[in-house]
């Protein structure tokens, strides 16, 4: 953020002293060739120095707020100092100091707020200056153009550098905002990963350990087998959280059901593995993979199901993957938690969509991917 105020600041800066620049040249020139026609030079150089201060420290308080956005009512005050300056010293002076009017022009096109209120200031600013040209003792043909045709350029010229600040300044704004969106999608992405990354394997050691200790003493090998096995998915588990802290998690569909299967039947649920369709599209493994983790921990979890039953076959269009279980809710209205809104978000950004159903002591977990254009 800080960046972006200094560089804002850089071109608001620059912009205000070339205007006040100007504005301090345009009073400085007719000073210096009235003091010289009439031999006062100290007398027009402390009056004029006091004029022209006062117009330019008004007039780049003004620009320098309407670049950055920090207009308040002071700053009209200051527009109405720059007014009676840059109108009452040609009025009284004389028509040498013509210029002056600009000072007023180009402030007032970015003041206010309302862009008919801008135009019609600007219109009545032009107006007036050509009229203060007349009296001051300018010809007409010459007054009609300066105050009429040239004056009404700074307006334009004022409005593009404030406009230019304030794109350059929403421009920083939006770039920040898209660093935040993308910070926030990667914390969501690794929070879901890893949800459905731990959740699944933690549960899958618990019931592995479980069962360890029921055959310790009665089958010592089965039980050493099911250490190693506690080992295996212990050093996966360390490997897939590694692989989720730097956003390359891979998921197969093969190797999910094959983890299905066998956590499935160490939790003493009979469960069958099912066979892949042939030439199954390569982008369909990672969102029905991680529905295959997500949904056998739920039935870990939140069911008493003795059986599960998973198919995966094509239809139409799409690759579906179903999961039922014989441990449903007892009501048909299906609440649900974190694990299935992550499913849900994932099946959306691959272009599919998640269902669930439970009635008759079942519960249906039924996910379906478009065999074309996923991947895109």
């Amino acid at each position: 953020m800080k960046a972006r105020v200094v560089s804002t600041r850089v071109i608001a800066g620059v912009a205000v002293a070339l205007f006040a620049g100007s504005m301090a040249g345009v009073l400085a020139m007719p000073a210096v060739g009235v003091a010289m026609e009439t031999g006062s030079g100290w007398t027009v150089t402390v009056v004029a120095g006091s004029f022209g201060i006062l117009l330019t420290v008004c007039y780049a308080r003004v620009l320098w707020a309407a670049f950055l956005r920090r207009l308040t009512w002071r700053h009209h005050l200051d527009l109405a100092v720059v007014a009676v300056i840059s109108y009452g010293v040609p009025l009284f002076a004389g028509a040498s100091w013509f210029g002056l009017p600009m000072a007023f022009i180009s402030a007032a096109s970015v003041v206010f707020a309302r862009a008919a209120v801008t135009w019609a200031v600007t219109l009545a600013a032009a107006v007036a200056a050509t009229l203060v040209m007349l009296a001051s003792g300018m010809p007409l043909p010459l007054a009609l153009l300066v105050g009429a045709v040239a004056m009404p350029f700074m307006a334009p010229t004022t409005y593009g550098v404030a406009w230019l600040c304030h794109v350059v300044d929403d421009l920083r704004e939006a770039r920040a905002e898209l660093a935040r969106r993308a910070v926030d999608e990667e914390r969501l992405r690794f929070a879901r990963d890893l949800h459905d990354t731990l959740g699944h394997t933690l549960h899958a050691i618990a019931l592995r350990a479980e069962l360890g200790e029921r055959l310790v003493r009665t089958t010592p090998d089965a039980a050493r087998a099911e250490l190693a096995e506690i080992q295996r998915i212990s050093r996966t588990a360390v490997h897939e959280v590694r692989e989720v802290v730097r956003g390359y998690r891979a998921m197969s569909l093969d190797t999910e059901l094959d983890g299905v299967a066998a956590v499935l039947g160490a939790a003493g649920i009979r469960c069958d593995r099912p066979a892949l369709p042939e030439d199954l599209p390569g982008h369909v493994h990672v969102p029905l993979g991680w529905v295959a983790r997500e949904a056998v921990t739920n039935v870990l979890r939140h069911s008493t199901a003795s059986w599960c039953e998973v198919s995966v076959y094509i239809e139409e269009d799409r690759v579906i993957l179903e999961m039922v279980n014989d441990g449903g809710p007892g009501g048909a209205k299906v609440v649900r938690g974190n694990g299935l809104t992550g499913l849900a978000e994932r099946m959306s950004e691959a272009g599919g969509s998640l269902t669930t159903e439970a009635g008759g002591g079942t519960f249906r977990l039924s996910a379906a991917v478009p065999l074309a254009g996923a991947a895109a």
